[in-house]
């Protein structure tokens, strides 16, 4: 059966324009998608209470990072009028390799917590966007067979970029921490690290992604003001609209509350409430342990 499968993307592969096997870009494009929200929703938190930020600041600022992701539809439109897909793709991994790179050298300075909050806010922006037009460029470069037996693949590469992030950047910060005896230096350091991964993803996707021929620039035949009002008139028209915002936005509430006060609780000191842990300990156990048994849970 899995042969068949395997025979039936090989041969769907054959029928689309000439260009690499979506096997070269399409865990790289996923694994790029979920390494920043990961940094911007994660590690952020464990940083600024590693660097003394107090818990109900970091829960309360960094909580406000989720919000591209919530209103992303807000902008896809434009996305889709603007330019092409493999376009937007490089544009936002660079500005994101920029965004890490300035993040990194923000907790140097005095005022870190605030001019770091701007960065990753613009950060998390950014990747709101890639994550559109990530899933818009799988879907113009691969037949619907191939889509559907990506999907596995999709979610493998995402899970481990969520490990790389939550465990291996963090299990890599505390090792520092303990080497270098100085906090902020082992953290500017461990996202230099990542923002020289996503400069690599950025040059390689250079050189790798297809130019699908429906990945293209769009004739409009109106006003770009008035197609965008139309698709979010459409949007706000469904049948039972409001149900489903409210779905959507309460659907992983209480996990979202969780998250941000998970890191905290693992790295206060027992007197203070908290387990005392390390943050090599947070990132082994959490990072890369906990998110081994969530994805194998999930299967």
């Amino acid at each position: 059966m899995a042969k068949n499968s395997i025979e039936l993307v090989l041969a769907q592969e054959n029928t689309q324009p000439s260009g690499p096997s979506p096997w070269f870009f399409v865990p790289t494009l996923y694994f790029a998608e979920g390494v920043p929200y990961i940094i911007i929703n994660y590690v952020s938190v464990v940083f600024y209470k590693k660097l003394g930020v107090d818990n109900a600041q970091v829960a309360f600022w960094t909580s406000f990072l989720y919000l591209p992701w919530v209103i992303k539809m807000m902008w896809g439109p434009l996305v889709d009028i603007y330019s092409t897909k493999r376009n937007w793709i490089l544009s936002t991994q660079f500005a994101m390799m920029c965004c890490l790179s300035c993040l990194a050298c923000s907790l140097q300075l005095p005022s870190f917590f605030l001019i770091s909050l701007a960065v990753l806010a613009i950060a998390a922006f950014i990747s709101a966007t890639q994550d559109i037009v990530i899933d818009g460029f799988y879907m113009l470069t691969l037949t619907q067979e191939a889509q559907a037996f990506f999907v596995g693949v999709r979610s493998t590469f995402y899970r481990i970029a969520t490990i790389f992030g939550s465990g291996v950047l963090v299990f890599l910060a505390g090792q520092l921490e303990v080497s270098l005896k100085d906090v902020s230096l082992s953290w500017t350091i461990t996202i230099g690290v990542a923002a020289s991964v996503f400069a690599v993803v950025f040059v390689f996707h250079w050189f790798i992604l297809p130019f699908p021929s429906s990945d293209s620039k769009k004739a409009l035949d109106k006003p770009v003001k008035t197609l965008y009002l139309e698709v979010i008139k459409t949007y706000f028209s469904q049948e039972r609209i409001g149900v489903i915002l409210v779905f959507i936005l309460s659907y992983r509430l209480g996990e979202a509350m969780l998250v941000k006060l998970t890191s905290p609780f693992l790295l206060d000191k027992t007197e203070l409430g908290g387990l005392g842990l390390s943050t090599s300990e947070v990132g082994l156990i959490y990072g890369i342990v906990g998110a081994i048994a969530l994805a194998t849970g999930g299967i």
